[in-house]
């Protein structure tokens, strides 16, 4: 029995003692650090397989000053929305809603409003719109791995209590109500942040090579992403036991419902795709530019890299 304890306490995941730190009077929040981190590796990742693609250099940031106000605007919309009694409620704080450094941003409103930016800016530089998502989709997975290092920094959105030696530790004044009393200091908790992390990560290392083994095209790339991500949102979702206005819908959480319905859609375009389209774009752009024949497909140039 005491060497289980040393084990847990040993492995246990610490919190971190503070998610700000003040250069000055500038704070330099942990949720934040991690969200741009991820955008910029986003950005990078989709550049590299835009240009692989036979775009050009430049076009993803650009589409990105477009994608990623929306997609912040959107995630806020959804959290404040699907938690909305937080802020408009009895005792909810209206202003609260605008305190976007304090964390919440629901990813399903990231995403469909971020697309929206990116539908926006690839009309603008008549950019076809189907290749540039599939050259987006994985770069979003490893930005969403980043991105949940933010909920470790501001000790939120953890799982039920668990004995696992890689069990999370979460102050008191951070716990859900049933958890935070001087009786169960000594919990654990599920690290769902790191679960989806790890998840995220796993997928986009699936994703790529399905791209380069199979040639992927017409928004299948962007099909196999929500595919992949929502098969593990889904069962790590069931683990979480953060207080949400709508957490609970027929038995389960709304996201768990959110997961399932972008998995079978997600999978049906993936299908209808592959059999309307087989193979990849040959162009990119939908004013006549060719695209640079000379790169080749993603596997190719990145072997060459």
């Amino acid at each position: 029995m005491t060497s289980s304890l040393l084990q847990v306490t040993v492995l246990a995941i610490p919190s971190p003692a503070e998610g700000v730190w003040y250069l000055g009077p500038l704070p330099l929040r942990g949720y934040a650090l991690s969200i741009i981190l991820g955008i910029v590796a986003a950005v990078w990742i989709g550049e590299r397989r835009w240009v692989a693609r036979g775009g050009t250099y430049g076009e993803v940031q650009d589409l990105a000053v477009w994608a990623v106000p929306f997609g912040l605007v959107g995630g806020r919309l959804y959290h404040v929305a699907t938690d909305w009694e937080r802020y408009f409620g009895a005792d909810g704080d209206p202003w609260a809603a605008l305190q976007i450094w304090r964390g919440g941003l629901g990813i399903w409103g990231a995403i469909a409003l971020g697309a929206v930016g990116v539908v926006i800016g690839a009309r603008r530089r008549q950019i076809r719109l189907a290749p540039m998502l599939d050259a987006l989709a994985p770069g979003v997975l490893v930005a969403q791995a980043l991105g949940r290092w933010g909920n470790w920094f501001n000790q939120e959105l953890y799982g039920r209590p668990t004995d696992l030696p890689w069990g999370l530790e979460i102050d008191l004044e951070h716990r859900v109500p049933q958890y935070s009393g001087t009786e169960d200091a000594d919990l654990l908790f599920h690290p769902t942040f790191l679960y989806e992390s790890l998840w995220a990560l796993a997928a986009f290392v699936v994703v790529v090579w399905a791209d380069r083994r199979f040639r992927l095209g017409h928004g299948r790339v962007l099909a196999l992403y929500v595919m992949a991500y929502t098969a593990g949102r889904g069962w790590i979702e069931t683990l979480r036991i953060d207080d949400v206005q709508l957490a609970d819908v027929a038995g389960m959480r709304l996201n768990v419902w959110t997961s399932l319905v972008l998995f079978v859609a997600a999978l049906a375009c993936f299908v209808v795709s592959a059999r309307r389209h087989p193979g990849r774009e040959s162009e990119v752009y939908t004013d006549g530019r060719p695209s640079d024949p000379a790169l080749g497909s993603t596997a190719d140039v990145e072997a060459r890299d």
